[in-house]
């Protein structure tokens, strides 16, 4: 059984991230790095956005060059699936019975797309957006498409549909709740990302219930709603959130549920055993202390240099990260700082008709978080007042005429 100091599951941000931070910490030790993926590291987030309208090449994805793991003595076991792990042996077991021993293992293999359980699930033209191979599968079967029924309004589905549609796709987004973003953004975002889509052609159907997937010779032709409505398409995009890849862990008796647990230097209740990334579970005071999966670069980036950092010192501080997330869609950037989760107000900053402003939430009257639409300048300066839970008045929060820095200063 081949052994190394520090074994990493996944080939995402997360894993490539802790390699990297590792070695450039000057970590000596032996360090692999297990993918399911056939390629080397690389980012997640363009996959919806860039590479899927073509104006990003795959080799612009990669974290680092492919030459990069083997000048730092990192080795890559691509194509590889773990299945298994014992604790009490330090070890991992693969899909092809092969076994790897660590001293450490660093778990950050995200999550796999939750997939629709109705009939048609499995048709051809079904797709998910979470890997590279998803996204080749849609590029290649794009030519023969006319229409895209996309499921789910989040920030994969809304993503996706932009880009189909600025492709020259007829697309029907269809979102299960009253409003899209729902979980995520609060009821102004909503409706001005609605207002958006539509105005780009975007069929956008909320309190859309999918009955089933109906087909042809295999391959999907059209969904079913649950009120009887008939929408063609030849494919279906799927964006309804993702499952964590935790089974080996839980299996192996570590505590979690939706994630698995870690505590705030990334530490699971398995010796030796950490878990960052999408799949790490912990409590966040962003999410007055409840505990939170967080699935962003920038989680995936700062868990990576906790991690990292106890491994290579044997302590270090604890993740404490202020989140932040983006997403581009059309021409609009829109760029979030903090948790609205829990928000008990929220002040519109800006005229949402200028496709430039600000909604800031408030909970028990200090700012939480900031979702800023083509605002930069309040997105950079928004972050102190989330950082500091600054007691600001909504009114003068909504004075986009004094900026947020000013603002900041008066609260200190």
């Amino acid at each position: 059984m081949r052994r190394y100091d520090v074994v990493i599951v996944g080939g995402g941000h997360a894993g490539g991230q802790t390699a990297i931070a590792l070695r450039q910490g000057g970590y000596a030790g032996s360090i692999a790095l297990i993918s399911a993926e056939p390629e080397a590291p690389y980012e997640r987030p363009p996959l919806s956005k860039g590479y899927l309208a073509g104006e990003k090449t795959f080799e612009r994805l990669l974290l680092r060059a492919e030459s990069f793991w083997s000048e730092r003595e990192i080795a890559l076991w691509l194509g590889r699936v773990v299945v298994a792990v014992d604790p009490e042996a330090r070890a991992v077991t693969l899909a092809d019975g092969e076994t790897l021993g660590y001293g450490r293992l660093i778990w950050a293999a995200g999550g796999e797309p939750r997939r629709l359980t109705c009939v048609g699930h499995d048709l051809r033209g079904v797709h998910a957006v979470r890997n590279r191979a998803d996204v080749d599968r849609m590029i290649a079967e794009l030519p023969a498409v006319d229409q895209v029924v996309v499921i789910g309004g989040g920030y994969i589905g809304l993503e996706a549909a932009a880009v189909l549609t600025k492709l020259g796709k007829r697309v029907v987004l269809l979102e299960a709740l009253d409003r899209v973003l729902a979980r995520v953004a609060g009821e102004a975002l909503s409706r001005f990302y609605e207002a958006e889509h539509r105005a780009h052609g975007v069929d956008l159907r909320l309190g859309a219930k999918v009955e089933r997937l109906e087909g042809a010779e295999g391959g999907v032709n059209g969904v079913r709603l649950a009120d009887g409505a008939w929408i063609p398409g030849q494919m279906v995009v799927v964006g309804i959130g993702i499952e964590p890849a935790v089974g080996p862990l839980l299996a192996a008796g570590a505590e979690g549920g939706n994630g698995v647990a870690v505590d705030a230097w990334c530490r699971t209740s398995l010796p030796g055993v950490f878990a960052i990334g999408d799949c790490a579970l912990h409590a966040n005071r962003y999410a007055n202390g409840a505990q939170i999966r967080l699935e962003s670069v920038q989680n995936a980036n700062d868990q990576a240099a906790v991690a990292a950092t106890v491994i290579r010192a044997g302590e270090g501080a604890p993740y404490d990260a202020v989140p932040w997330f983006w997403s581009d869609q059309y021409d609009l950037k829109l760029q979030t700082v903090g948790l609205s989760i829990g928000h008990d107000r929220a002040v519109l900053r800006g005229d949402p008709a200028s496709r430039s402003f600000s909604v800031i939430y408030l909970r028990e009257r200090r700012v939480v978080a900031l979702d800023c639409v083509n605002a930069v300048k309040d997105y950079v300066q928004g972050r102190k007042l989330v950082v500091d839970g600054a007691r600001i008045a909504p009114e003068d929060l909504a004075d986009a005429a004094v900026s947020l820095k000013e603002m900041s200063a008066l609260s200190a």
